[in-house]
């Protein structure tokens, strides 16, 4: 087993800056050979860009997963019925609302 040391990036201070924080993952030799080679061949600039790398595939992988079972849910709540004039000015509505309290929360309004 060959350890690897990464630098990942962990929010952003108050000052804006982006905190670093190392994490040691253990591999066997022929995943860290893998990995190496990846970054050898230019794919990736660093072993830490690499895992950054797989850590945004993952997370955009289970976003996906989400939305996919929000789907089918929406598919599954029963028949669709035909919007009303109606339904259309409570979405403005609500729209406008919400609208109006994002400017006031940024102090535009």
């Amino acid at each position: 087993m060959a350890a690897i040391g990464i630098n990942c990036h962990f929010g952003s201070s108050s000052d804006g800056r982006i905190r670093v924080k190392s994490i040691n993952i253990s591999l066997p030799d022929e995943m860290r050979s893998y990995v190496e080679e990846q970054v050898a061949q230019g794919s990736y600039s660093t072993v830490s860009e690499y895992f950054r790398e797989l850590i945004r595939l993952d997370q955009k992988r289970k976003a996906q997963e989400s939305l996919e079972i929000l789907l089918l849910e929406g598919l599954e709540s029963g028949d669709a019925t035909q919007m009303t004039d109606t339904d259309w000015e409570d979405i403005r509505q609500v729209v406008r609302s919400r609208l109006g309290k994002h400017s006031q929360g940024n102090g535009q309004g």
